[in-house]
C-alpha cells in the first residue's frame, strides 16, 4: 500500500469521487450466505473508504447506498437494509465528528420509514458544523427522479413569475438538483464488474472519468481506491478540446 500511495499526486486529486457500491448480495451468495450478510460486511468497506478519502484530503465522497429501484427488492432484504442503515449511522456519528466529516443525504427521503428519517436527521444535525470531508449518501435516489423533480420546481417558479423561460440555462437547472451545493464528481467508481451508471447522477457525471473494477464491494479497500485514483491521474481530461490545447493551458497555469 505505501508504494501505491507514493504514486498518487496529491496536487491532482479528484475533488469529488462518486461510488456505486455494487456486489454485496452476490458476494454473500458466493459464500453461501443470505444477501444481508453481504450488506453487513459492506459497511466495513464504507468505513475504510471514507477513512481513506479523509486521509488523502478528498473534499467530497458520494456513495450510492440505495436507489429508488431497490424498493422493489424482496421485503425482508429492504427491511434489513433500513435497519442496518439506522444502526450504522448511529454507531458511526461519533467517528464522523471525531474526524471532522460532515454527512449529507440526497434522494427521495419521503419514501424512507420514519425511524430511518429520524436517525438521518440526527446525524445531519450532529455533523453540520464539521469542515473536513463531505460524505454524501444517496438514499432512495435516482437521477431520473431528481431531474423530473427539478423540472417540476422550475415550472412552478416560471408559473409564479420568479423565472423567465428564456433565462433558463444549465446553471439554472443545476440550482434545482439535489447536488446544487456540490461540485460535479470527477471520478466515478463502480465495483463488482458491472459497466452501467444505473440511474446515478446522470447529469452530474457528464464529464466524470469512469472506473470499473471486478472487486465486489465488501472486498473493496483503500488500496483499490488508490488504484482508481492513480488510473484517474494517468488520464488526459480534455472536456471536448484537443490534447494540444490542454497542454498549452497547463503551461500557462
Amino acid at each position: 500500500m505505501p508504494a501505491l500511495l507514493q504514486q498518487i499526486d496529491k496536487a491532482k486529486l479528484p475533488r469529488h469521487i462518486a461510488i456505486i457500491m455494487d456486489g454485496n448480495g452476490r458476494w454473500a451468495e458466493e459464500k453461501g450466505q443470505e444477501r444481508l450478510y453481504g450488506h453487513f460486511h459492506g459497511v466495513e468497506s464504507v468505513r475504510n473508504i471514507v477513512e481513506g478519502c479523509a486521509e488523502l484530503g478528498i473534499e467530497y465522497l458520494t456513495l450510492y447506498a440505495f436507489s429508488t429501484e431497490n424498493w422493489d427488492r424482496p421485503q425482508p432484504e429492504v427491511e434489513g437494509l433500513m435497519t442496518l442503515l439506522v444502526e450504522t449511522i448511529r454507531k458511526e456519528v461519533p467517528t464522523l465528528c471525531k474526524n471532522n466529516i460532515r454527512l449529507h443525504v440526497i434522494g427521495e427521503l419521503s419514501m424512507l420509514p420514519d425511524f430511518a428519517r429520524t436517525a438521518l436527521q440526527e446525524a445531519l444535525d450532529l455533523t453540520a458544523a464539521n469542515t473536513g470531508l463531505n460524505l454524501v449518501m444517496a438514499l432512495s435516489y435516482s437521477s431520473r427522479w431528481e431531474l423530473v423533480n427539478a423540472v417540476k420546481n422550475i415550472a412552478k417558479d416560471v408559473k409564479a413569475g420568479k423565472i423567465e423561460p428564456e433565462t433558463i440555462t444549465q446553471d439554472t437547472l443545476q440550482q434545482y438538483l439535489s447536488t446544487s451545493n456540490l461540485p460535479d464528481p470527477e471520478l466515478m467508481i463502480r465495483t463488482s464488474g458491472e459497466y452501467r451508471i444505473s440511474n446515478f447522477l446522470l447529469y452530474q457525471l457528464a464529464y466524470a472519468e469512469l472506473y470499473f473494477t471486478n472487486t465486489r464491494w465488501p472486498d473493496f479497500r483503500k488500496e483499490n481506491l488508490y488504484e482508481a485514483i492513480i488510473d484517474f491521474q494517468n488520464r488526459e481530461r480534455r472536456f471536448g478540446k484537443i490534447s494540444q490545447q490542454i497542454k498549452a493551458e497547463e503551461l500557462h497555469k
